[in-house]
């Protein structure tokens, strides 16, 4: 297949290319000489998507862009930031699906299970009834990405939703930013640590949007969250025990606030997430449990 990707060079992004190698890829990047070498140079990188007047010449899109959503304090200037790199090129790819006479049979777009609000320990699926709320501003960043992908559903192109949870991995994303304290014996829960914690294995998450590229019958939002959510304090001490380091320490709800602003929330709030839908679909995860999980992150 003939496959275009923006946010090749991410921690998904890097991880899921290997496993296109028997397809064409493009991928779009600001920098496409460190994309290759990041990627290598058997793919096809585009500094933009301006020169694509349409995406005729592809099967799928994959659009994993965004800038990191944790990595600054929100500011005005970083939430416009945030906003921008994820509804401007997803608005792109949709305007070029529609002006294509044979547009991609499949896009598959991110999202994250922050759509859903802070939902204490109450369980949700896909089925959930999401009500927009002005204050969550990751609520609002992730719903107003998805009404833009959902635009590109047609009768030739099937779209994809990626409620993404906390992806489990070493080398990047929110785990590799908690090891140093917890490898010092400093780790510890966040607030009370009753907020549910939806994580997925790397390796799950790229087996599950190869999944969906393979099965032509997918359509619409996936949680890719495991299908066992445990609160921020089974977590805590999980990890804690999986390095074999004490669980003693705890970080106050007002210390979070504190340093990091309205950002926070993305912490101390929780979406007990199940992948209903995908599992329904056929899917198997390989690490639905997240003693497992860790032990096979942190021994990779």
């Amino acid at each position: 297949m003939k496959i275009l990707v923006t946010g090749a060079t991410g921690l998904i992004g890097k991880a899921l290319l290997p496993h296109l190698n028997h397809d064409e890829i493009t991928i779009i990047s600001r920098d496409p000489t460190r994309a290759y070498q990041l990627l290598g140079h058997h793919i096809n990188a585009l500094d933009s998507l301006q020169s694509l007047p349409n995406l005729n010449q592809f099967d799928v899109v994959i659009n994993l862009a965004g800038e990191p959503i944790m990595d600054k304090r929100w500011s005005e200037q970083q939430k416009r930031i945030i906003e921008d790199s994820r509804w401007n090129i997803t608005q792109q790819l949709v305007d070029k699906i529609q002006a294509s006479d044979t547009p991609p049979h499949t896009f598959i777009s991110g999202s994250a299970v922050g759509i859903y609000g802070d939902q204490h320990d109450r369980t949700i699926d896909e089925t959930f009834i999401i009500e927009p709320n002005n204050t969550d501003f990751s609520q609002q960043v992730c719903y107003r990405w998805e009404q833009i992908a959902l635009e590109a559903q047609s009768d030739q192109t099937r779209v994809c939703l990626l409620r993404t949870g906390i992806v489990l991995a070493k080398q990047g994303g929110a785990l590799a930013k908690m090891l140093l304290p917890y490898q010092f014996g400093l780790g510890g829960p966040i607030g009370d640590g009753q907020q549910y914690f939806p994580w997925i294995q790397l390796q799950d998450m790229v087996r599950g949007i190869l999944f969906l590229i393979n099965h032509n019958e997918t359509q619409g939002p996936y949680n890719f969250t495991a299908p066992n959510p445990v609160t921020n304090r089974v977590f805590s001490t999980t990890l804690a025990a999986t390095l074999h380091r004490p669980h003693l320490l705890f970080t106050p709800a007002w210390v979070l606030k504190f340093a990091l602003g309205e950002s926070s929330q993305l912490l101390l709030d929780g979406q007990r997430a199940l992948p209903n839908k995908l599992q329904a679909a056929g899917f198997n995860f390989t690490f639905p449990c997240i003693e497992q999980a860790l032990k096979q992150t942190l021994g990779d």
